[in-house]
């Protein structure tokens, strides 16, 4: 296995505090620095599907320019370099792009056991965070993030995207206008089979172009397991959270922005690992219940049977007292109550695209640009929503203004998730205390908002929060 240069926490910090220090000014003065037209020195850390995404998001900009790479995996980090072009620097351990003065801002697009820790380093070291989701791998993590974020003035954005996509956009105007009536409940389906699942290989050694252990970082020591890295790490719970993170943030992001929620007040989650034969951990079958004032949601997630609702936010539908209303990155559709527009009742019931509910008609302009888009995930057309969200994101490194996908609603949103994970793994119940951050009447519950991080990364961690 190959071993990097060794970096101690001391001379890691000392480099990170000099760099904070070169960075931490005003608003003001920042944004006089780093005028309009100025490119903005980007760094990726990790390179598997979704970064593949960014990096090519990254390149459309014409004020961005990739000046490092960085992977656990020597294969990946020498493709990332040959994707971004102009001679990046290429890095092994993600300390060594953070200290690098020639990166102002970075992408982390690790597994998620990563994402926190990696972004509050990064802002100690000066740079502003553009963070895939989830957010978090447990609760408390978010707060950590918040504090440190807060204290070095730094811009952090979540990866989800779809914020950044017209139709959610239209969509969200359309339900806040009091187009749906008063929404009553979200569900979101999603499904596949990828039966019979991943298999059980045997514990073994590392390959080379590997570095094993920078890879498990904070999480547990394991031995090293085929399935425990490069994509499959997220059905284990050391690393993940299963679907109810990985595609429950994307859709519950959907429901608090459009709906102005933030924290469900009870979660319960069923279901297992039942069907699929390997030796992963989370769910290929899980039911979601969340409560919100006036509102419940609900969430199904499949990996052992095909259904309605595919992977790429397939299956979100929005009810209201007026209809009701199902979005994708496809596009959406208003479906009427047949009561409340009873002339039209034929299209309300097939769901004809663009048809109204309540109120003036759609103009005919509004039709073709919003309600449907050839954008799709599966395709790789999704990058426009990818391209548009990092436009976002570099706005707001000059600017110095609150990104689409703030901080603050990306930990709210993941801690929902998670609560539900935790509904799931207690089998019980989950009563939640928004303003305190705590589970209500549950101490074994309660405890599972915090996880210990391994040694070194724990005395980082402290060092980062204390």
């Amino acid at each position: 296995m190959t071993t990097n240069p060794p970096i101690t926490r001391r001379s890691f910090f000392r480099t990170a505090a000099v760099s904070a220090a070169a960075t931490a000014m005003t608003a003001k003065s920042y944004s006089q620095i780093m005028g309009a037209n100025e490119r903005v020195n980007v760094g990726l850390i990790g390179f598997g599907l979704i970064g593949r995404f960014h990096l090519a998001a990254i390149k459309e900009q014409s004020d961005a320019r990739i000046t490092a790479v960085c992977d656990v995996h020597r294969g990946r980090v020498e493709a990332a370099a040959e994707m971004a072009g102009g001679q990046p620097a290429r890095y092994g351990d993600f300390r060594k792009l953070l200290a690098d003065k020639n990166v102002d801002a970075v992408y982390v697009a690790t597994p998620d056991h990563w994402h926190a820790l990696m972004t509050m380093l990064a802002c100690a070291a000066g740079k502003d965070v553009y963070v895939e989701k989830p957010t978090t791998l447990f609760v408390r993590e978010g707060r950590w993030m918040l504090d440190v974020m807060k204290r070095t003035k730094r811009v952090v954005q979540i990866g989800t995207q779809n914020r950044s996509g017209p139709p959610f956009q239209r969509a969200r105007e359309l339900i806040q206008a009091g187009r749906l009536g008063r929404i009553v409940s979200a569900s979101n389906n999603n499904s596949r089979n990828i039966s019979p699942g991943f298999g059980n290989p045997p514990d073994g050694t590392p390959p080379q172009d590997l570095d094993y252990d920078l890879f498990l970082g904070p999480a547990p020591k394991r031995p090293y397991n085929p399935n425990r890295s490069i994509y499959h790490f997220r059905w284990f719970w050391d690393y993940s959270g299963g679907q109810a993170t990985n595609l429950g943030q994307h859709s519950l992001d959907l429901v608090h922005w459009m709906l102005g929620v933030h924290a469900p007040k009870s979660v319960y989650s069923t279901g297992g690992r039942w069907f699929l034969k390997d030796n992963c951990e989370t769910p290929d079958t899980q039911d979601i219940i969340m409560e919100y004032p006036g509102l419940t949601v609900t969430c199904q997630y499949r990996e052992a049977t095909a259904g309605v609702g595919g992977l790429g936010m397939g299956g979100l539908t929005f009810n209201g007292t007026h209809g009701s209303l199902p979005i994708s990155r496809k596009g959406f559709e208003l479906v009427s109550d047949p009561k409340i527009n009873p002339n039209n009742m034929v299209a309300g019931i097939l769901g004809v695209k663009g048809h109204p509910v309540g109120g003036p008609q759609l103009e005919p302009e509004e039709k073709g640009q919003f309600w449907t888009t050839p954008e799709k995930d599966e395709t790789g057309d999704a990058i426009k929503d990818y391209s548009r969200h990092a436009r976002n994101f570099l706005d707001c490194v000059k600017s110095r203004k609150q990104p689409l996908s703030d901080l603050q609603s990306g930990h709210e949103v993941a801690t929902a998730c998670h609560l539900a994970n935790i509904s799931l793994r207690t089998g019980r119940k989950i009563v939640w205390d928004a303003e305190k951050e705590q589970i209500m009447g549950d101490a074994k519950a309660n405890a599972m908002l915090l996880r210990p991080y391994r040694k070194p990364w724990d005395r980082e961690l402290k060092a980062l929060i204390s």
